[in-house]
């Protein structure tokens, strides 16, 4: 398939490390991040050559702990012409903040990774996507932290996250205008199936995403948005003991496929930053 002549897919990357994914955070403390074997700069090094050789851009969501502790990383994302946005500090779910420790979160990282990159950061993405119905004056606080979009809700049923009832696609999430970008779904049976990235993009099989991406662009004319993270390309990163069967599964499920799904995504789609499909932002932005 060659690539849709018209419409750009967002292409993203939560960068973060293999011991801060919420699944185990029961498992490993955040006290101790810093005494593990770091290979988020490694890993993101590599997709940015990855992106480099199929001439696509992205938008990287950055954690405040990293860009912190690799700000060299964080500008040569900014200088290969990629968008740096906000992950949040380290990795706290919204729906475990309060909304002043959330503000403080989200305004102390969004001047960190502008100070690091040299670029505005004008998006935020929740850790888990845990902003929701209950928890939607998250919005607000984003948008008077300067924020101008959210990629922080994921439209589908499941057991850590999900908000089924959202929109499919870009809405207003405020009264004030913030932009809402949800993650990639495609409606059946009834019900929006996930087709944005993540372990389900190492889970199922490569042909439903490249099915489905095609879908959103050609039949619903819409741009899709797709997401993954830099330890899903590292099959060889350590691994944990003591946790549970599924957390197992989720976790290193096909790690040693995802980069060569990757390249077949990049090769039969379109891909560009968040801030220039959503925002209208200039290519010299």
């Amino acid at each position: 398939m060659e690539s849709d002549p018209v419409i750009s897919n967002a292409l993203t990357v939560d960068v973060e490390d293999y011991f801060q994914v919420s699944a185990f955070e029961g498992h490993i403390r955040r006290e101790d991040w810093d005494r593990l074997p770091h290979r988020v700069e490694r890993n993101t090094d590599r997709i940015l050559q990855l992106f480099a050789d199929k001439g696509a851009r992205a938008t990287f969501f950055v954690l405040g702990w990293v860009a912190e502790r690799y700000p060299d990383l964080v500008r040569r994302v900014a200088d290969n012409g990629h968008e740096v946005a906000s992950h949040g500090y380290s990795h706290i779910r919204v729906t475990d903040h309060a909304p002043e420790a959330f503000r403080a979160d989200v305004r102390t990282t969004r001047r960190l990774l502008e100070e690091v990159s040299g670029q505005p950061v004008k998006g935020y993405r929740a850790a888990s996507f845990s902003i929701g119905r209950d928890n939607a004056w998250a919005f607000d606080v984003l948008q008077e932290e300067g924020y101008r979009y959210s990629s922080s809700v994921n439209p589908i049923r499941h057991d850590l996250y999900g908000m089924p009832d959202a929109p499919r696609f870009a809405f207003t999430a405020n009264a004030q205008g913030l932009i809402e970008v949800p993650i990639s779904t495609v409606p059946l049976a009834g019900r929006n199936n996930p087709c944005g990235g993540g372990g389900f993009f190492r889970l199922l099989p490569y042909p439903y995403f490249r099915w489905g991406m095609r879908r959103i662009n050609h039949m619903e004319g819409q741009p899709g948005v797709f997401y993954f993270h830099p330890w899903e390309i590292d099959p060889d990163q350590p691994r944990q003991r003591g946790i549970g069967w599924r957390t197992r599964f989720r976790h290193y499920v096909n790690l040693h496929r995802t980069e060569d799904r990757l390249k077949r995504l990049l090769g039969d789609f379109r891909w560009d930053r968040m801030d220039r499909i959503f925002l209208g932002e200039e290519e010299h932005a």
